[in-house]
This record gives C-alpha cells, structure tokens and sequence, in this order.
C-alpha cells in the first residue's frame, strides 16, 4: 500500500501557526511515502512568504512533489510579474521537490504540472507540451502501477458537482489522461475538499478520480469548510480518499472517507 497526502493553498503570509504545527503533526503520524503540494503556497509571492513556506517543507520528511499557484507569481509589481514571475519561487520552493516534478515507484506514479499564467493571473492552463510530457511520461509506466496528476487549476469536476471555471486546454489535457490510463487528478485553487469520478475518454469509455483539496493551513477558508488535506491510500486496484479535517484542540482528524476499486476502466464506490 501507498499513502499520498494532498496538501493546497497554504497561503504563508494569511495562515495559522497553530494549523501548520497541526498539519506536520499530522503528516507524521499518517508518514505518507509522498506529500504533494498543489500551490498556493504563498499569499502575496513576498519573500517573507517564500522563507516561511520553505522552512515549513524543510521540516516535512517524506520526499515532496511540489507545484506552483496563480497566488505565488507576484500580483501588483507587473514588470516581475511578466519578465520573472518564478524567480522566488525558484529560488526557494523549487530546490526542495522531486526531481523534473515525477515520482515513481514500483507502485505509483505521480506527475506535477505547473498550470499557472503569468499573463492570466488568476485562472489556469495547459499547454500543448505540457500534453505531450503528459503522454510521455506515463506511456511507458506498467500495468498495475497507480497513475496520478497534479496540478492547481482544477481540469475537472466530479459527477454532480456544480462546475466552476477549469484549467484551460482542460479538454484536450483530459483526452490525454484517458489515453494513457491516468486514475487520479488532484488540484486545488478553489479552497473547497471534493472528491469523485468523472467520464473521460472519446466515448467516455472510462473514468478518473477527481480530487479537489481545501485549504490546509490559511485563514481564507470558503463557508463552513475547516482547514483540511487529503489522505489518499492506494491498494491497487483498490483506493481510499480521507478527508483530514482539523479540529480546535484535537487536529487534523480522519472525517469523510471514499472507498474505490478500478474495474473494466472504471471507477466504482466500493
């Protein structure tokens, strides 16, 4: 068995101390094998945000797939924002992830996209190579092995869900994803936990799992949601989602759990 643990838009610079300590807690007691982070993780791209950010991933041991939001370009200097929008995030976030943002074992594998813009600040997208590394890189993974993509902007909703604005190229990325037998999507951006299956494919002739993630630590939260990441254990061919929700005085604790088992290309509630 896996664990991925799914944290989003940790906004440093809007964010509880008391939560963060909650959530390494927490990510030591459930020791997944990998953490991934799906943006967001600063506020206002400031460079005090930058430092808080990496010295919270320097005290997470497992390795970390790590991946940039919209939040973390800079939004008021516009000359940055169109000639460098990723030198701090370079400089400070990007040393600590995973290499060429994949990781992959025997059981997993797990590929991060950037799908920020800097010409479009706030909504995503994918580009044309990024579907070619796409294909590329889980073409060659072998049957049997788990098959995840990360990334910010969602590129999908589950089944009932209400839609909300998606990555751009979002159609074209979920071909892609079908083709090569991707099971799970994971992004953040919209602060809300979801999680379900979608029909993807020509045809629809399959499914994927889709994984939304709350926010993990800040402030900006949307309704009722508390603070929450996900766990994600896979037992090939069959996964479980928990949503780890925090609790004042108690932590993140295990709230809502989805069980799944992937048959005949499709997922199931099992």
């Amino acid at each position: 068995m896996r664990k991925i643990a799914q944290i989003s838009d940790l906004h440093f610079g809007r964010h509880s101390e008391a939560a963060a300590e909650d959530l390494l807690a927490s990510l030591r007691d459930t020791d997944p094998e990998l953490v991934v982070v799906t943006g967001d993780l600063t506020q206002r791209a400031r460079r005090a945000e930058f430092i808080q950010a990496r010295r919270f991933l320097d005290r997470i041991d497992q390795p970390k797939l790590v991946v940039p939001g919209n939040h973390d370009m800079p939004l008021y200097n516009l000359l940055r924002r169109f000639l460098t929008p990723f030198a701090k995030y370079r400089h400070y976030i990007s040393p600590v992830g995973v290499i060429e943002d994949l990781f992959r074992d025997e059981e997993i594998a797990v590929l991060g996209l950037d799908s920020t813009r800097r010409f479009t600040h706030k909504s995503g997208r994918i580009s044309i190579e990024q579907v070619s590394l796409l294909r590329r890189t889980f073409s060659d993974v072998p049957p049997g092995v788990f098959r995840a993509l990360a990334t910010h902007h969602p590129l999908g909703f589950p089944r009932g869900e209400r839609p909300r604005k998606v990555a751009g190229r979002s159609a074209l990325a979920l071909e892609a994803v079908a083709s090569v037998g991707v099971h799970l999507l994971m992004s953040g951006h919209h602060h809300r936990a979801l999680s379900g299956d979608e029909e993807i494919g020509i045809g629809a002739k399959g499914s994927v799992l889709i994984l939304h993630a709350g926010t993990a630590i800040s402030t900006r939260m949307r309704g009722n949601e508390a603070n929450s990441y996900n766990l994600v254990r896979v037992a090939w061919p069959r996964l479980s989602i928990s949503v780890m929700a925090r609790i004042a005085d108690r932590g993140f604790c295990e709230s809502d759990i989805l069980c799944f088992q992937f048959k005949d290309g499709r997922w199931q509630a099992a």
